[in-house]
């Protein structure tokens, strides 16, 4: 680690590098006053161009390509370029296909969550910055890097449910085994027996041992921030569990009072009930979702329409054409140098959202977003309904803890709903219809990645890709300013984070890592009055 620090009065400039810990490059600029971040500008620096690769090639591409996008959420790229393609071509997909396409989908995400948990935002907690914290000698046996007693066991036993994704997919990541039509596989008994023995393991060892103290079903009894609080002291194996000492401690260091964000939310959903998906349509998906889609702002729940969605390239390394929805999109690439001469800068576009009476404006993704969603009004029977991350959010507001919450939340979740889904698959009953691959069309697929909404659109023409655009949750969250100068939600929630050790900022890898984007960050920091850059500061990434 190397730290540079200057000040000038009461403003300092700060350059971490890298602030995150998982892939990717991605710059963040603060300035900070008075030991606040009072502006803020997050650069993607590493140009990516997958929609450029695919343009021309044969309509599956997609399903070999983007899963190669990232090692993280490979089935997640997979899972949503699928069903592009499924409603380009208005393909018949049995039960059985999707019922195992949300069975992989999900094991993805569960092996997410206790990973990124310990190895990429606790590590944190044993910073020396909360030396005098009354929980910090905790924190540090339960979650120092690799020797932490649930550092370890969390990491190890994580890779569980992916094992569950490989007897399905055959490998895990950068599995291709959905298909338009289905899936390419055949299970037998012994998967499904497998499967269930591997998950219930994984429920013992950790989920419920470790994480809970108490069984899932108790834990998802809580409904009200009120029920949180009186089941972390309702037993001593509770009191004692890593989800309520990271309640507890959470609180003492104040991570529920910064990082805040654009607070307006949306999900694309997740997961489809698959009696109501046999021909899957992008107008038949909000009804057929299980993790609800939507749009929360101003209060206000919204129904998704994909078709509200733009992104904006005014502050991106690309040809500017205004906003354009994603089946107009145009990935044209400038050269950096060019572009910071008219005020670009950063390699990610800037997803917006047209939300009614508001216009298009910036939208958080991610497990609070989806979290939130689960209390929206009106959903079908078969969908998630839970009251209980809106009730935290009316009551604490956004922040970096209650970002950690509602992901922590969905563990318990989506185990009980993949339990349920190996419970109903019917060996004896088809995986794959094979399609019509018709010569035109446009597809829309999406889903709800570990770290939020992914989505594809393609355009199909003559039998080739014609146009390709992925629109990740990494760029929704740290898309730069838009053409109206209005921050994303990442730059909007380091405004305002207070910065205790300018040698040290501990708080802005808590804000950075809260969204988990799949970049690693280099922090700047500036001098609020002169602009001056004062220092740089080093953290070593995972």
């Amino acid at each position: 680690m190397s730290v540079t620090a200057t000040a000038t009065g009461n403003a300092i400039d700060l350059h971490v590098s890298p602030l995150g810990r998982v892939e990717g490059d991605l710059d963040v600029r603060v300035k900070i006053e008075d030991g606040v971040v009072t502006d803020a500008w997050t650069e993607a620096t590493m140009f990516r161009g997958f929609e450029i690769i695919l343009k021309g090639k044969d309509p599956q591409a997609g399903l070999i390509v983007t899963p190669r996008i990232c090692g993280i959420c490979g089935g997640s790229h997979l899972y949503k370029s699928v069903y592009a393609l499924d409603t380009a071509w208005a393909t018949e997909v049995p039960e059985n296909a999707t019922l195992i396409r949300n069975i992989a989908q999900a094991c993805e995400t569960l092996q997410s969550i206790p990973r990124y948990f310990y190895a990429i935002f606790a590590i944190d907690f044993v910073n020396k910055n909360y030396a005098k914290a009354k929980g910090y000698d905790e924190a540090v046996r339960r979650f120092a890097p690799f020797v932490g007693t649930s550092y370890e066991h969390g990491v190890t036993t994580s890779n569980k449910p992916v094992e569950v994704y490989a007897i399905f997919g055959g490998q895990w990541p950068h599995s291709s085994f959905m298909i338009p039509g289905g899936v390419m596989c055949g299970p037998t008994l012994s998967d499904i027996t497998r499967s269930t023995a591997i998950l219930e393991y994984w429920k013992d060892e950790w989920l419920e041992k470790r994480w809970l103290g108490c069984s899932v079903d108790r834990w998802m009894e809580n409904k009200t921030w009120e029920d949180v609080l009186a089941w972390c002291d309702e037993n001593e194996s509770q009191h004692n569990s890593d989800l309520a000492f990271f309640i507890r401690y959470s609180m003492e260091i104040g991570l529920d009072k910064y990082g805040q964000g654009v607070g307006n939310y949306l999900a694309t959903g997740t997961y489809l009930e698959p009696s109501l998906y046999t021909k899957p349509t992008i107008e038949g998906r909000n009804d057929a979702l299980i993790a609800t889609s939507g749009i929360y702002s101003g209060g206000q729940f919204h129904d998704f329409d994909h078709l509200r969605v733009k992104e904006d390239t005014a502050s991106s390394f690309y040809k500017d054409y205004g906003l354009l929805h994603p089946w107009e999109g145009r990935t044209e690439p400038i050269d950096p140098q060019d572009g910071k001469k008219t005020d670009k800068y950063s390699w990610a576009k800037s997803p917006r959202y047209d939300v009614p009476g508001q216009g298009f404006i910036p939208l958080e993704v991610g497990p609070l977003s989806r979290q939130i969603m689960a209390a929206k009004p009106g959903v079908g029977s078969h969908a998630d309904q839970d009251p209980l991350i809106l009730d935290v959010i009316n009551k604490l507001g956004p922040s970096v803890f209650t970002r950690q919450l509602a992901r922590v939340h969905e563990g318990p979740k989506l185990f009980k709903k993949v339990m349920e889904w190996i419970k109903a698959v019917d060996l004896h009953d088809r995986f794959y219809i094979k399609p019509i691959e018709h010569e035109s069309g446009k597809g829309f697929g999406s889903t709800e990645a570990a770290r939020g909404s992914l989505s594809d659109w393609i355009v199909i023409e003559n039998g080739k890709i014609e146009n390709y655009q992925v629109v990740t949750p990494t760029a929704w969250n740290i898309g730069p300013k838009d053409g109206k100068g209005t921050h994303g939600p990442i730059e909007k929630a380091f405004i305002g984070t207070p910065i205790v050790d300018v040698e040290d900022p501990v708080e802005l890898g808590h804000v950075a890592r809260s969204f988990d984007s799949c970049l690693v960050c280099t922090v700047h920091a500036y001098d609020g009055k002169s602009g001056k850059e004062l220092s740089r500061f080093k953290m070593g990434g995972m």
